[in-house]
């Protein structure tokens, strides 16, 4: 089926269940992995080192974002260009980002590989803990010329209408990275790097798998000579800014917040935001599967000037994301004990107790978290980055730092809070947009 075919014909709830569910699908795959890491390397290797991996786990994220920049930022335009028609634009767009990827890729890789100790003493790491971090992160830094458009393939892999083979592709990366993670720390009992090794190949082979059809010339996309112009990067700058914001913010709030768990509870305070990273880092990526799933949808309908589709469409994404954010708080709070013994089997009572109280009050946050992240994901969709962006900013950076500051004096439950208080604040603020914005996006479908 082809996009026009599968994006403007089919009846929007078939096609967010067409889209959306194999999305999820894949999110999930990528999420049980990331759970799977987590839980290898607390029981194979120890608490010291799951604590040094989360330390680095934010500059990992920040070794992608730039690739995910140009990514996101690419797939917007594109899917616009081909609803208006515009092949050869969408062809050239598509060739230049990978090539800017694969450029990015090997110059913050070799920046973060060069500066990974410092960064890493500069949170307060020393000895085994702050050795154990670098050696981690290094092997994302070595391997990110070839790994980090994987992500950046399954956003065109989707746009092409290859939904289920991107659905399959994102589950084989998750299996070929469990199953060789596995084999290198529990049989061949090797450090914490092989743990990043094992990703690292899993993605490796994801991308060469991914660009056969691209090659070959079987997807609607094609590799063209490439013409870089000022004006298409600077359109794929600010449709990606808001992901990029997003990613960049988040880690900085993460290594802020990992600063300060060093230094009130140490490391039995950085595993027990490990435990909240790795339980977010499950949801999340469902909600995203579903929302960043029909974003080609509703990119292609709003160039094509079908505002109503576009509306339809993400009336399924708003209501598919309020059940999933619902259900995940659900069990989050009537299985607190059982989520962190998942991770620390052999923990003391007093590391539950911290981690218990710690999931409890973490739980709270998705009640609201999923209306801005299915707003921002609409917002970014049509074109709109500005107000995408003033969410993205807010919800992972400037509401994590102010309500730092007001729950100080309630020690590390304050710490647990923020995550609630600024899904809260990213609700009220999305809310403010989307009523801001209500004329543009209620106007009616442009004349075929």
């Amino acid at each position: 089926m082809n996009s026009n075919d599968l994006f403007i014909r089919t009846p929007p709830l078939k096609l967010f269940f067409i889209a959306s569910v194999p999305g999820a699908v894949s999110m999930l795959a990528s999420a049980l992995y990331q759970l799977i890491d987590g839980v290898f390397v607390g029981r194979f290797l120890g608490e010291t080192a799951f604590a040094a991996l989360n330390l680095a786990m934010p500059f990992v994220i920040i070794n992608f974002a730039l690739a995910d920049l140009i990514g996101v930022g690419s797939s917007v335009p594109i899917s616009i260009c081909l609803g208006k028609k515009q092949e050869k634009e969408a062809n050239n767009i598509f060739t230049c980002a990978c090539l800017l990827i694969v450029g990015t890729g090997v110059l913050v890789g070799g920046a973060l590989y060069a500066a990974a100790p410092l960064l890493i003493r500069l949170m307060g790491a020393e000895g085994q803990f702050a050795v154990l971090a670098v050696q981690y992160l290094r092997v994302y830094a070595l391997c990110s010329p070839v790994t980090t458009i994987v992500f950046a393939m399954d956003n065109f892999l989707r746009i092409c209408g290859i939904i289920r083979g991107s659905m399959l592709l994102n589950i084989l990366m998750s299996v070929l990275s469990a199953v060789l993670e596995f084999l290198f720390l529990a049989v061949f009992r090797w450090g914490i790097w092989a743990a990043a090794l094992a990703t690292c190949c899993g993605m490796f082979i994801s991308v060469l798998l991914a660009l056969t059809p691209f090659f070959r010339g079987k997807a609607q996309l094609r590799f063209y000579v490439p013409r870089f112009s000022l004006k298409m990067i600077r359109q794929i700058v600010s449709c990606g800014s808001p992901n990029f914001l997003n990613n960049i913010a988040g880690r900085i709030t993460s290594i802020l917040m990992n600063v300060i768990l060093v230094r009130l509870g140490g490391e039995a305070a950085v595993s027990v935001y490990g435990i909240l990273m790795y339980v977010d880092g499950f949801i999340q990526p469902l909600l995203y599967g579903m929302c960043d799933s029909l974003q080609p949808a509703v990119g292609y309908n709003w160039g094509a000037g079908k505002i109503s589709r576009v509306r339809a469409i993400e009336k399924c994404c708003f209501s598919a994301s309020v059940v999933v954010s619902l259900l995940a708080v659900l069990v989050i709070m009537l299985f607190p004990a059982p989520i962190a013994r998942l991770f620390m089997a052999g923990a003391g009572a007093e590391f539950m107790e911290l981690a218990v109280g710690a999931l409890r009050l973490f739980g709270l946050t998705y009640v609201t978290r999923w209306f801005s992240f299915a707003t921002q994901s609409y917002m970014l969709a049509i074109e709109k980055p500005l107000p995408a962006s003033i969410i993205s900013v807010s919800t992972a950076l400037l509401f994590p730092v102010l309500l730092i500051a007001l729950f100080w004096p309630l020690g590390l439950t304050g710490l647990w809070l923020n995550f609630a208080g600024t899904a809260v604040l990213a609700a009220v603020l999305s809310g403010v947009i989307l009523l801001a914005l209500r004329r543009e996006l209620s106007r009616p479908d442009s004349p075929a």
